[in-house]
């Protein structure tokens, strides 16, 4: 099968995600936005997977490839590819799917959410692929200060008490996961060294869905779990 994957920073690849994909003969490709390479043409790959950066989705002046990156993942799940989409990468499938005129689908959400912070899974999850994936409840990583609408015609996946919308999947191939199970100790630490001044600024007004840093890394069997979760929904997925 051959993947192909959208960076948008240096510092946010696909973590548990790659091991996973090279260890079943997968063949990965990758287009890294930040550093100007171009995006391949949609015959080229069987799987887009869309990763996250601290950008929004709107922010065309200061990252132009945004307008170019929606087009490519709008002809991407035209095409019937499939398409996983995590953090921002699942905000920008929602505005492909869900934005029409002046309605934006992806708007800053009321809280930031920043930590380990637990999922409620939907009921509407039993009818897709995702069934029996994950627990009723479960842990996951989060660092996100948008939101988005579930696009019309789409499951949801869950909610967690700081954001109602924490995922989607359509046709049992087109997945946005605002959260992140992908992520290891590794790129949990680079997250914190890059993007550390926005848990600064949350922490001192007091936001509750906002964690230290070293809490953030305390538990290593957190990202064990987290890793674990992240193969089921590959499998599911079909990888």
């Amino acid at each position: 099968m051959r993947v192909h994957y959208i960076q948008h920073v240096a510092f946010e690849g696909l973590g548990a995600i790659q091991p996973y994909l090279q260890a079943q003969g997968h063949d990965l490709s990758v287009t890294r936005l930040y550093a100007g390479e171009h995006l391949p043409s949609v015959d080229t790959f069987d799987w887009l997977i869309a990763m996250g950066g601290p950008m929004g989705i709107y922010d065309y002046d200061e990252y132009s490839w945004l307008q170019t990156e929606k087009v490519f993942i709008k002809q991407a799940i035209d095409a019937g590819k499939t398409v996983l989409g995590v953090c921002l990468g699942a905000q920008l499938i929602a505005d492909v799917m869900g934005g029409s005129g002046d309605k934006r689908a992806v708007y800053a959400s009321k809280r930031k959410e920043i930590g380990w912070f637990d999922i409620q899974c939907s009921p509407e999850l039993q009818e897709t692929v995702l069934d029996g994936v994950f627990p009723q409840t479960f842990e996951a990583f989060h660092w996100h200060g948008d939101t988005f609408d579930v696009p019309a015609g789409v499951k949801a996946l869950g909610a967690s008490e700081a954001c109602a919308n924490q995922g989607f999947i359509y046709d049992n191939r087109v997945l946005g996961l605002q959260f992140h199970l992908e992520t290891t100790p590794e790129s949990a630490a680079a997250l914190i060294e890059n993007c550390g001044d926005e848990l600064d600024a949350s922490l001192s007004k007091q936001n509750s869905y906002v964690q230290l840093a070293k809490e953030m890394l305390a538990d290593q069997q957190r990202f064990s779990r987290l890793n674990q979760s992240m193969v089921k929904v590959l499998k599911a997925l079909g990888a």
